[in-house]
């Protein structure tokens, strides 16, 4: 079996978690709902190496206070994906201003981010939700195409020795 030279994000099936309640469009990527061990989105059949964790500003800033001690549970079984990121609908700026309804200020919420980030966890601030989505989107495709290309390389001499 010969594998296409290259690999195209329709080619490509995400996975988002059962539980995840405000879903991504992930398009031009296929998708498909599945339970995640960790993350709210992944690629099919490479679940255990990657996980994309969504969150919302507020999402975020209850995950610096009240939720803290479950969100780090989650951020300590994402440092197991080589391929691994938080994606904020929100801005540095967004963050950094504060203004929100919990009584957490904003030099906590940044202090608990740059920690976490220092831990190995990236975190993407996309600015809104619509530069979110195309953000993960492009990061499933990248970790695909990285994996199907390691693929292909290691398939190159089997291929090469059933053509001659």
């Amino acid at each position: 079996m010969k594998l296409p030279a290259e690999l195209k994000p329709a080619d490509v099936v995400a996975i988002i978690d059962t539980r995840e309640q405000l879903p991504f469009d992930l398009a031009p990527l296929g998708a498909v709902s599945g339970t995640l061990a960790s993350g709210d989105y992944s690629v099919r059949g490479m679940e255990h190496l990657v996980a994309v964790e969504r969150k919302s500003l507020p999402d975020l800033i209850a995950c610096c206070g009240v939720e803290r001690e479950r969100f780090e549970r989650e951020l300590q079984r994402l440092l197991g994906y080589p391929t691994r990121c938080v994606i904020v609908e929100a801005s540095w700026h967004e963050l950094n201003a504060g203004g929100w309804r919990s009584q957490l200020p904003p030099q906590s919420a940044v202090g608990s981010v740059l920690s976490w980030i220092g831990q190995g966890i990236p975190f993407l601030f996309a600015g809104d939700r619509a530069s979110a989505q195309h953000a993960a989107a492009k990061l499933l495709y990248s970790a695909a195409r990285r994996r199907y290309r390691e693929i292909r390389s290691l398939l190159a001499p089997v291929e090469e020795g059933a053509a001659a």
